[in-house]
C-alpha cells in the first residue's frame, strides 16, 4: 500500500508575501487621494465664486454636492470585484483625468454654454463619486495586511492629514503661485502618477501593465502640456469673457484681478465684476471723497478701508492740510499692481507711493479693532456686499468699531451700491449706520459705467454743510452738484429695511435679491 501524502505535502503552498513597503505605499496613496480630492473640491468652489459670485452659496452647495457624491461612490464600491488593484488603477486614472481637466474645461465653457451650472455640478458629482470609490477600495485591498482596528485608524489618519495639507496649501501656495488651471492639472497628474507607481510596484499588476502603461503615459503627456500652456488657456478664456484686450491678469489668494484696455479706457475687474473704468472713475471717487472733505477744513488724518487702487487716496492728496493718509486693503496683489504698473500709476497719480501715504495689507475688520489712532475722515470703499465675508464690513458691529476711530467732529463715508438697482440694499446700509449711532446723509450720482450709485455720509451729529471749500482741479464735483446729489426721486426714495447685523446678514440677502435679475 502506497504511503499517503505527508503533512508537509498536504499543507497548501504559502502565499507569496509582498515586500513590507507596499502596504505603506498604499497608505501613502490614501494621503495623496485625500489631498487631491479636497483640492478638486476647493477649485470648484473657488471657480464658481469667481464666475458666478455669491461665494458662500457656491462653496456651500459645492461642498454639499461633493460630499453627497462621495457617499454614492462609497456605496457603489461594494459592486467592484477582484482584481481590486486593477480597479484602483482605473479609478486613479479617471480621477486624474476628470479632476485635472475640470478647471480649464469650466473656464473655457463658461462663455459658451447656457447650462453652466449643470456642467459644473456634473463634474463635481463625477469627481466626488470617483474619489468616494477609492478609500473603501483601498481598505479592501489592505484588509489582509492589517488588523481591522489598525486599518481603520491608519487609513483615516492619512485621509485627514491629507485634507489638512490641502486646506493649507491651496490658499497660501497653489492659488497665488500656480492659479486654478495649473493647480487642477498638477493634481490630476499626481493622481495618474499614483496609478503608475502602483502599476509597477505590485506583482499582481503584471498581466495588465502593458495595457495601462500607454494610457498613463498619454494622460500625463496631455495634463503636462496643459500645465505648460495654462497661461494661454487662461488668456483665451478671458479674451472670450471680456470685450477688450486683457493686458493683465493674476489670481491672488483673495480674488482674480483682470485689467483690460481699449482705445478709450482701462477697466479693472475683480472676480469678473467691473470695479472702475478710467473714463469715468473720477465721478465715483470725487463723489466718495469731496463731500466729506469740504466739510473738514482742519482734517489732519484720513483712513481709507479698501480702495487698493489708490484712486480715493489720489483725491485725498488734493488737500494739503492732510498730514497722514493710511490705506488698509486686504490684498497685497491689488496694492502692488497699483504701485508698480505705469498705466495705473498714471491713473492714480502715484498716490500709493506718496510720502504721506502708508499702505497696509490686512483684514480691515481686525485692523479697526486694534487701531488706536483717531482719524478726521474714514473712507469705506469696500466691494459690494455680495457675500457674508464682505457683509460683515457693513454691519452694526463694524460701524461701532469705526465710531471709536473718529476724532471729535470727524466724518465717515461709505460706498453703498446702487440706490436704483439695489434700492433695499442702499437703504439697509443707511439704516445700519443710523442703528450704530450715526447721523446719516445719503446721496447719489450717475456714473456712466455703473448707472446710479450711492453713498452714505455719517457723523456723530448733523452739522455737515455741503458748501465748504473744494480743490480747484475737480472734474465733476461742485457745491451745486453736491446739493443735487442729496435729492432722491421717488423710484430711489427711502424704504423700510432690516438693520444688517452679524447674526442676520440681512444686507447680503437684500443684495442678492436686488442684483440677482441683473447678474443671472
Amino acid at each position: 500500500m502506497a504511503n499517503g501524502p505527508t503533512v508537509a505535502e498536504r499543507r497548501p503552498p504559502a502565499p507569496v508575501r509582498q515586500p513590507d513597503h507596499l502596504p505603506a505605499l498604499l497608505l501613502g496613496s490614501v494621503f495623496v487621494i485625500a489631498t487631491c480630492g479636497l483640492i478638486y473640491e476647493l477649485i470648484a468652489g473657488t471657480l464658481a465664486s469667481y464666475l458666478l459670485g455669491d461665494s458662500v452659496m457656491q462653496f456651500s452647495t459645492i461642498i454639499g454636492a461633493y460630499l453627497f457624491s462621495m457617499g454614492i461612490g462609497s456605496w457603489l464600491s461594494r459592486f467592484l470585484d477582484a482584481p481590486l488593484l486593477k480597479w484602483f488603477i482605473r479609478l486613479e486614472i479617471l480621477v486624474g483625468i476628470v479632476g485635472g481637466i475640470s478647471a480649464p474645461l469650466l473656464f473655457v465653457l463658461f462663455e459658451y454654454v447656457t447650462s453652466f451650472r449643470l456642467i459644473l455640478y456634473g463634474l463635481v458629482g463625477l469627481t466626488g463619486i470617483l474619489v468616494g470609490l477609492e478609500i473603501p477600495l483601498l481598505m479592501r485591498i489592505l484588509e489582509n495586511r492589517y488588523e481591522f482596528k489598525d486599518l481603520v485608524s491608519r487609513v483615516f489618519t492619512f485621509d485627514y492629514i491629507g485634507a489638512l495639507l490641502a486646506s493649507l496649501i491651496f490658499p497660501l501656495v497653489l492659488v497665488p503661485q500656480l492659479g486654478l488651471i495649473r493647480t487642477s492639472l498638477f493634481f490630476g497628474a499626481l493622481n495618474v502618477a499614483v496609478a503608475g507607481i502602483v502599476l509597477y510596484r505590485f506583482r499582481e499588476t503584471r498581466p495588465y501593465r502593458r495595457r495601462f502603461a500607454g494610457v498613463i503615459a498619454a494622460t500625463l503627456l496631455v495634463l503636462g502640456a496643459g500645465f505648460v500652456y495654462a497661461e494661454r488657456i487662461q488668456t483665451y478664456t478671458e479674451t472670450m469673457a471680456f470685450q477688450d484686450q486683457v493686458i493683465y491678469s493674476k489670481s491672488t489668494p483673495y480674488q482674480r484681478i483682470v485689467l483690460t484696455k481699449n482705445n478709450r479706457e482701462l477697466r479693472l475687474f475683480l472676480n469678473g465684476n467691473l470695479q472702475f473704468s478710467s473714463a469715468d472713475e473720477y465721478r465715483y471717487h470725487e463723489a466718495l471723497v469731496h463731500p466729506a472733505m469740504q466739510a473738514l477744513p482742519r482734517a489732519r488724518r484720513a483712513l481709507v478701508l479698501g480702495g487698493g487702487d489708490g484712486l480715493a487716496v489720489r483725491e485725498l492728496l488734493k488737500y494739503p492740510q492732510l498730514r497722514q493718509i493710511r490705506l488698509v486693503d486686504l490684498d497685497p496683489g491689488m496694492t502692488r499692481i497699483f504701485q508698480q504698473n505705469e498705466l495705473l500709476l498714471a491713473l492714480n497719480n502715484r498716490a500709493l507711493l506718496h510720502p504721506k501715504v502708508e499702505v497696509i495689507n490686512g483684514d480691515a475688520y481686525r485692523w479697526v479693532r486694534e487701531d488706536t489712532t483717531r482719524y478726521d475722515l474714514l473712507v469705506v470703499d469696500f466691494p459690494d456686499p455680495s457675500s457674508y465675508s464682505i457683509g460683515k464690513l457693513y454691519s452694526t458691529a463694524f460701524y461701532r468699531e469705526l465710531d471709536k476711530l473718529l476724532a471729535p467732529g470727524g466724518l465717515l463715508v461709505v460706498q453703498s451700491t446702487s440706490p436704483y438697482v439695489a434700492r433695499r440694499s442702499f437703504w439697509c446700509i443707511n439704516h445700519t449706520l443710523a442703528a450704530a449711532g450715526f447721523h446719516t446723509i445719503p446721496y447719489h450720482l450717475y456714473v456712466p459705467s455703473f448707472g446710479e450709485w450711492g453713498y452714505v455720509l455719517a457723523g456723530r451729529n448733523g452739522h455737515w454743510r455741503g458748501d465748504g471749500p473744494l480743490p480747484k482741479d475737480l472734474r465733476y464735483i461742485t457745491p451745486e452738484v453736491i446739493r443735487q446729489m442729496l435729492v432722491f426721486p421717488p423710484d430711489m426714495a427711502e424704504l423700510p429695511t432690516e438693520v444688517n447685523q452679524l447674526n442676520n446678514q440681512a444686507l447680503v440677502h437684500y443684495f442678492e435679491e436686488d442684483w440677482g435679475p441683473y447678474t443671472h
